[in-house]
């Protein structure tokens, strides 16, 4: 980095806030990018030229403009939790440090409004003592922040009632371009979408209004079956349950709950799992739904040790690649939407043909409104050009894949990123925000 570059930052934010030693540029320029071992390889040298971390928005607003005249790369970052290298510099330059903007603003009947850097698990518990909760969040909302969960996620615990996050549950951001003179704006509605999965691209978010929901006393369950298909089908009848309240419905098949080791004294050997939080006082008609189709209710968490224990959604979504992670680092993953009306079938191909080479894990979501079977199967890692082998018979046999190896957004997570494209040129003219992560015609 250019001393002229140092001293003029340092001017704009004090040298507390600008971090230039090789440990620090190392670690807040990576994220769970290693979950992938085709992103391993490709960005594990990548480094930011340095670490910005403003307080307040006008530090970020400073460090936008400064970094418009001199031409650098600014990438944002929330807590590093992300899986595809949203928060990783491919081209250098800065990585801007939003964990400061921690402030919770304002919570009202059904919303709260706070700045970017909140972390999830923080705003679920003033949530909560003030008698609403949030409607969607990631495994890692521990340390997740809410701009993180916003512009580098899409659904998680609570989708299969709230569906994902353009399903309503943004409500307005505020947004900072990437111009000489930044311009502050603040859009609602069907505007929200290109700053939604948009790993700071289009612009940097720095304050949210998220919808809440009522506070609801959940308990948690497991349920055994003998077979995934089972499991996947007593998800389903559950998911039509609108009776019941639910927070999180994850069915997966044996051997992934052997993964589980803080489970392992409560999960039955052999046995296909479904994971459940459902409202306090509806077991009884969970567990008489689940016998009927030939499932064992497990193990039960009552409602009372909600938060105060190791909860089950913490082996779901992609938590439960992370345990597989930890006893075998040869697996990886994808993520997958099966098909709703013939989801048994694909199942009997895709084991027919790679047996325990891959192991199905499923969420059930909705999207839109309506029920979908989301799934993050785990993979048995082989080589990239095995992995596309399986990506392609997934895709062959009418399994969506949404890639989890690339760093592109029309590759991975988004599938259709028009609108965001024509945002990019309108809000970062010269192509400075997280430059390489979405192909567009500046």
């Amino acid at each position: 980095m250019a001393v002229e570059w140092e001293k003029e930052m340092i001017g704009l934010l004090g040298e507390a806030r600008l971090l230039l030693d090789m440990e620090s540029k190392e670690r807040l320029s990576k994220d769970y990018y290693w979950y992938s071992p085709v992103l391993e390889r490709q960005l594990k040298e990548k480094i930011a030229d340095g670490i910005v971390i403003p307080k307040d928005e006008r530090e970020v607003s400073a460090v936008l403009s400064f970094a418009y005249r001199h031409r650098i790369p600014v990438t944002v970052r929330g807590a590093g939790t992300g899986n595809y290298g949203q928060a990783v510099p491919l081209e250098g330059g800065i990585v801007m440090d939003m964990s400061q903007l921690d402030e919770i603003l304002e919570v009202g009947d059904g919303y709260a409004r706070v700045q970017c850097g909140v972390r999830l698990g923080s705003l679920e518990k003033h949530l909560r003592e003030r008698g609403q909760e949030l409607r969607i969040y990631p495994s890692t909302f521990m340390k997740a922040t809410v701009g993180g969960f916003v512009c580098g996620g899409s659904g998680g615990i609570g989708s299969i009632t709230w569906g994902n996050l353009w399903d309503g549950n943004v409500l307005e951001a505020a947004v900072y371009t990437m111009e000489e003179v930044p311009r502050r704006l603040v859009v609602q509605g069907q505007d929200l979408y290109p700053y939604i999965h948009n790993y700071g691209t289009t612009g940097i978010v720095t304050e949210l209004t998220i919808a809440s929901a009522p506070k609801t006393e959940w308990m948690q369950t497991v349920i055994h079956f003998n077979d995934i298909a089972s499991a996947v089908q007593f998800g389903e009848a559950l998911a039509k349950e609108e009776a019941i309240p639910k927070r999180l419905i994850s069915p997966m098949e044996w051997p992934i709950p052997a993964y589980f080791v803080p489970l392992k004294k409560v999960l039955e050997p052999g046995a296909a799992a479904v994971f459940l939080e459902i409202a306090n006082g509806t077991l009884t008609a969970v567990s008489g739904l689940a016998q009927s189709m030939g499932g064992r209710v497990g193990h039960i968490i009552e409602a009372e040790q909600y938060r105060k224990t190791i909860g089950l959604s913490d082996f779901t979504w992609n938590h439960t690649t992370l345990w597989a992670l930890k006893m075998d680092p040869a697996i990886t993953y994808l993520q997958a939407g099966f098909a709703a009306d013939r989801y048994l079938e694909q199942i009997r191909l895709i084991k027919d043909e790679f047996g325990d080479e891959v192991l199905l894990h499923f969420e059930w979501v909705k999207n839109g409104g309506r029920l979908s079977l989301a799934s993050l199967p785990l993979i048995r890692f082989k080589s990239e050009e095995r992995l596309y082998e399986i990506i392609r018979f997934f895709e062959a046999n009418g399994v969506n894949i949404f890639d989890p190896h690339t760093w592109v957004l029309d590759s991975g997570g988004r599938g259709e990123v028009g609108a965001m494209q024509r945002k990019k040129r309108e809000n970062d003219p010269l192509g400075l925000l997280n430059p390489g992560k979405i192909v567009y015609e500046p």
